[in-house]
């Protein structure tokens, strides 16, 4: 699976507050997730990069972004960005419970997270459920995960094959490139 460009944690987490802002500092785990789920697919449909650089799946609930799931849902071992600005699950619901800032954030995916907000506001979790299992990308996982390839995604967004071809290109040389650049 092509992991596109590492994952940014701190992009991540300003993208969940900017969500949760808009909603009143709080929403529903599930509605968060299939938010960044939309913000990232979108942003791959437009600019053929990714917000949040996160690896994604098919689970029974929809299409889910891996590592900011597993923010979500899994006790911190660690101090990290996401934890000092959003909170755990509690009764399903997460709240913003610092500012987490924007620097990371171009004004094209701010406005890209806000549009995406409007769009889906209205929609509870079910049925942005409900919604999330009707993107060509998605497959029943029957209580399993399944990997969704960026390929799948560009190509359920109306990409062409050779698009296609050079996008995963041009993310899996920037991928190499944050490796050495890691080493």
């Amino acid at each position: 699976m092509l992991g596109s460009t590492k994952f940014n944690e701190r992009k991540a987490t300003q993208v969940a507050a900017r969500f949760l802002a808009a909603a009143g500092n709080r929403m529903h785990y599930i509605k968060l997730l299939k938010m960044m789920y939309m913000a990232d697919r979108e942003a791959l449909a437009r600019w053929g990069s990714p917000i949040t650089n996160d690896k994604y799946f098919s689970l029974d609930y929809g299409p889910i972004l891996s590592a900011v799931k597993n923010l979500m849902v899994e006790e911190p071992q660690q101090r990290s960005f996401w934890n000092d600005h959003i909170s755990s699950p509690s009764k399903y619901q997460i709240e913003l419970i610092d500012e987490a800032g924007s620097d990371e954030l171009s004004r094209a995916e701010e406005n890209l997270v806000d549009e995406i907000f409007n769009k889906y506001r209205r929609m509870d979790r079910w049925q942005l459920i409900e919604k999330s299992h009707e993107l060509p990308e998605w497959q029943d996982p029957q209580g399993s995960s399944i990997p969704i390839e960026i390929a799948d995604i560009l190509q359920a967004v109306g990409k062409q094959p050779q698009e296609i071809d050079d996008i995963v290109r041009d993310l899996s040389g920037l991928r190499k490139m944050q490796a050495l650049s890691i080493e």
